[in-house]
């Protein structure tokens, strides 16, 4: 693994971006047939998050090719912004409303036009260039859609925790407040990165995620602790990431688990995309990872993908609620460059640790 290989991986990634600065995505369902291309920042500024941080381990050539991935994606920034003009972002655009864009049928439902997120919004945030204005602001809106800072309470996790003050998934007034780890790991990233005042909420937020790892519920039921993601592999990832950047003690004592955890994982898929972000979870926990081939990654990368979206998760009744989790009512997202991304990100950490 060499430098010119991640300086010809970054050209790569770079060629996939389009016109518009958005990277392409697809979101399918393959027991019912379903695929379609997706409009969306979230691909576009996390694939631009990863590549941030390879850019001090890379050739200046490749180092002015981020920039300018960069300076593309966020000039597309603005469309995905809250329809009201406020400094939160949503998943698809928003000015007009563009939900399961391309699509025949699930955009014609106000149902699917789903609010701002804590997600979309945590990665632009990241990836651009906030004032401190607006990231002190963005830290009093998160409190006020917090749970228990409206009349809805979360009731899509586990009873010991729907007394948490945690940050909710969703920023919209309509929308049950929802808890996923993934999510939280996320804007955790934003606000220690910015150092925003802490409060009762970012408390109750390391508080869920220390618990779901301690009490193995984030192993066993991976869809209740972060809906939006569920797999444990991806939980791990998140926060591996969150621990390696930050000195975080309120998660220190989950650092052995994660590790053993991600060992374990690690030899239970043969994707090898999915084997590449265990990897690199085991080397942010300081741990000596394997070396992965890459030869023929592609066909993995066309298996692997990254996120969920559940169509019952947002209902509330407990009968619908029992089927949220099933392969045929969920949709899955590809995009070839943010996992082009986590491959760069891979060998440079190994190339760091040689």
């Amino acid at each position: 693994m060499t430098e010119q290989s991640i300086n010809g991986i970054i050209q790569r990634i770079a060629r996939l971006q389009d016109k518009t600065g958005l990277f392409p995505s697809v979101r399918s369902n393959a027991m019912i047939g379903y695929r379609r291309a997706d409009t969306n920042v979230f691909f576009t500024a996390i694939t631009v998050f990863t590549l941030q941080h390879l850019r001090a381990g890379v050739s200046a050539e490749t180092q002015a090719l981020i920039d300018q991935i960069q300076l593309r994606a966020v000039q597309a920034y603005p469309i995905f912004r809250n329809k009201d003009g406020l400094n939160t972002y949503n998943f698809w655009p928003t000015r007009p409303s563009r939900h399961f864009p391309n699509g025949y049928v699930f955009h014609r439902f106000e149902h699917f036009r789903i609010p701002d997120d804590i997600d979309d919004t945590a990665m632009v945030y990241l990836t651009s260039s906030p004032s401190r204005e607006q990231q002190l602001w963005l830290k009093t809106k998160l409190s006020q859609h917090a749970n228990g800072s409206q009349p809805q309470r979360v009731r899509n996790t586990y009873a010991e925790y729907r007394q948490l003050r945690a940050y909710s998934t969703w920023f919209g007034k309509h929308m049950g407040v929802d808890f996923d780890a993934c999510a939280l790991s996320n804007m955790l990233y934003c606000i220690f990165q910015y150092d925003l005042p802490r409060n009762q909420h970012d408390t109750d937020s390391l508080i869920y995620l220390r618990s779901v790892v301690e009490s193995g519920r984030y192993v066993t039921e991976p869809f209740r602790c972060a809906p939006h993601y569920a797999r444990t592999s991806l939980f791990i990832y998140h926060l591996a990431r969150l621990l390696a950047a930050f000195d975080i003690p309120e998660l220190t004592a989950i650092r052995p688990q994660l590790r053993d955890d991600a060992y374990r994982e690690l030899t239970k898929t043969n994707n090898r995309i999915e084997q590449i972000i265990m990897a690199t979870s085991l080397m942010r926990l300081g741990e000596t990872a394997p070396t992965i081939s890459l030869d023929g990654i592609e066909q993995d990368i066309s298996r692997f993908h990254f996120f969920i979206a559940g169509l019952l998760t947002a209902y509330e009744q407990p009968l619908l609620r029992r089927f949220a989790d099933r392969s045929i009512v969920q949709m899955r997202w590809q995009c070839e460059a943010h996992s082009w991304a986590l491959v760069a990100e891979h060998v440079s950490l190994m190339m760091n640790d040689e």
